[in-house]
Formats: C-alpha cells, sequence, structure tokens
C-alpha cells in the first residue's frame, strides 16, 4: 500500500508545482468568453492585433507626428502629454498604442525590444505617418524607445525617454555602480528582477504566491517621492485603468514586461551611435532626482557615455515627472 502511495504523492506534488508556475492562457479580446473590442486596432505582419487611438490635431494638419509609448500599467487611454491649447498651438498629432499583451492589443509570446519596435513602424505605416515620426516613451515605455533607437533609428525624426526603466543587467554600466543601485531598491523588488532576470520561468508563480512579498509595482506599493505622492492625491478621482490593462491576464502584461525589462539582455544602449549626426533630430532623456523606482545615478551615467543624449535632470521630482513638464518635454523634443 505504502509503495502505491509514495508515487502517487509524488505526482501529485509535481502536478501541483507545474500548475502553480504555469500560466493561465489569456484571455483574448473578441474571442469567446474574452473581453470586447471597443477601439480601433490594426493588424499585423504576424496576424496579432495593436489597438490604438489618435489623439491632437488631424495628420493632414499635424506640424508634428508623435507615437507615445505607455509605461507599466498604463494603456493607451492614459495619454495626456500636453494641454488642449498647447497641442493646437504646436500642431501635433498623437496616436498611442496597447502594448501587446495589455488592454485590446493580442499578447506577443515572443515580445522582444525588436518586435515592440517594429511594433510601432507598423502601426506608423498603416496610419501613414509618413517616412519619419517622434518616439515618447515613459518609464517602461522608455526601454521600448531605446529599442526604437536600436532597430529603427532611421525612421525617427526624434525621441524622449522619459523616466526610462533601466535594465540593472546591462553590460556597459561599471559592476559596483549598478550593484549600488540595485540594492537601492526595495527588498522585494530585488528579488522580484532576479526572478525575472536568472529564472523567468518562474516571473509568474513569484508575482501570484502568497509566501513571499512581490513586485511593489505589481502590489501597489511602489517606492515614491513625495512630489509623486502629491500628484497621485490630485489624481485620486481618476479611474484605475488596472482592470483594462490586465483583462487579457497578468502575465502577457505585467510579467512579460519584467521578463522582456530585465531579462536576457538584448541588447545595450550604451553601445548605440548617434541616430541624429547630420542634426536632423535630437534624442532627450528627462529623469528626476527623487526616482525611487530608477535610480538617477545609472542615467547620469548613460548620459556621460552618451554625450548626444540631451540629459535633463530635474530637481526634487521623482518617477511622475512628466505630469509637472508636459510641455517642456514636447518644446524641448521639438527644437533641433
Amino acid at each position: 500500500m505504502i509503495k502505491t502511495i509514495i508515487p502517487l504523492l509524488f505526482v501529485g506534488f509535481l502536478a501541483w508545482i507545474l500548475q502553480s508556475i504555469r500560466p493561465p492562457p489569456p484571455r483574448i479580446c473578441g474571442s469567446p468568453g474574452g473581453p470586447p473590442i471597443t477601439g480601433p486596432r490594426i493588424k499585423l505582419r504576424d496576424g496579432r492585433h495593436l489597438a490604438y487611438k489618435e489623439h491632437g490635431v488631424s495628420k493632414e494638419l499635424a506640424r508634428y507626428k508623435v507615437v507615445l509609448v505607455h509605461g507599466f500599467g498604463s494603456s493607451r487611454h492614459e495619454a495626456e502629454i500636453a494641454t488642449a491649447e498647447a497641442v493646437q498651438e504646436l500642431g501635433i498629432y498623437f496616436v498611442s498604442f496597447d502594448r501587446p499583451g495589455y488592454g485590446e492589443s493580442d499578447p506577443d509570446p515572443k515580445r522582444s525590444f525588436r518586435s515592440l519596435a517594429l511594433d510601432i513602424e507598423e502601426l506608423a505605416d498603416q496610419l501613414e505617418l509618413g517616412s519619419k515620426f517622434f518616439v515618447i516613451g515613459f518609464s517602461m515605455g522608455g526601454q521600448v524607445a531605446w529599442g526604437c533607437l536600436k532597430y529603427i533609428s532611421h525612421r525617427l525624426a526624434g525621441a524622449a525617454l522619459v523616466c526610462p526603466v533601466i535594465n540593472y543587467w546591462w553590460p556597459g554600466f561599471p559592476s559596483n555602480l549598478s550593484t549600488e543601485a540595485y540594492y537601492q531598491q526595495l527588498p522585494q523588488d530585488q528579488w522580484a528582477l532576479r526572478v525575472a532576470h536568472y529564472t523567468p520561468w518562474l516571473t509568474y508563480w513569484w508575482n501570484t504566491q502568497k509566501l513571499f512579498p512581490s513586485s511593489s509595482v505589481i502590489s501597489g506599493r511602489p517606492k515614491l517621492s513625495r512630489r509623486d505622492l502629491e500628484i497621485i492625491s490630485k489624481l485620486a478621482d481618476r479611474q484605475s485603468q488596472t482592470e483594462y490593462v490586465t483583462q487579457q491576464g497578468e502575465f502577457e502584461s505585467f510579467h512579460r514586461d519584467m521578463i522582456v525589462g530585465f531579462g536576457k539582455v538584448e541588447f545595450d544602449p550604451m553601445d548605440l551611435k548617434n541616430p541624429f549626426a547630420d542634426g536632423e533630430g535630437s534624442v532627450h532623456l528627462w529623469h528626476g532626482d527623487e526616482d525611487g523606482l530608477v535610480p538617477v545615478a545609472l542615467q547620469r551615467y548613460i548620459a556621460e557615455k552618451l554625450p548626444w543624449i540631451r540629459y535633463h535632470e530635474i530637481p526634487n521630482a521623482g518617477h511622475l515627472l512628466v505630469l509637472d513638464n508636459k510641455e517642456a518635454i514636447l518644446k524641448e523634443l521639438f527644437t533641433v
């Protein structure tokens, strides 16, 4: 009897482990039982769909055409980068989109910085934005903007990276600098990133189990600055987008972000060459000196390594500095 029970218990234990670490399949928008499709989408080269939203002046009247790349936990609907008056004055057309797995954009199990850059290029082509356009990336979207500079720089008129997330394992960082910055994070974030980097197949389990604290950002308790908290208090009446953002599942949105952003290094931004050596465009990096999510010391180092980057460090600002510097970010980007 015991010889029979022990193998059964072992098999049951293995089945429980597999069930715990395997993410559930995504709930694809428009599929039976899946979330509804409520806005326009394009069909990409591999059959996936990308949901987008247009803002600002019409494409026909625009002086500047800008693709907005949202950050972690955001979507195409949260794209307030300027007042209506400034948009009209400058003549700006914006298009924001749900990154793969977010909102109403199909998941991409093969997501990479290259695939994201090609998604943006294809979005621009299908919407007929012309041969060149601007890109603005916020937070995790700033990492995507690095990918655009790597893979589709020939299509860019300029780029702004606002509080871009970094990968602590980029080889261009001195080990002592990246290590010191890494340990400035909350302990649970140190562990969450270790899992995403070294054992990405455990990312779903780590951020859904209850034994240890998971990512502070996913759990809604990030390390924010005083100014960030003031900004959030003023936005308290705004409806949360979390349900929309994760309606296809947290794995293909939040967890996939962590795997791509902090996992195996695809390229090192510090190896990039100036895409605007002819002076016909510019790249801007904006960061707050009190950002509690992305250590400012690493951005300073990148700016030193890449002197063609126009670096803007804002005193007393945190990770949400875009909400205090909307027009400044745009005007600097459009000034060659």
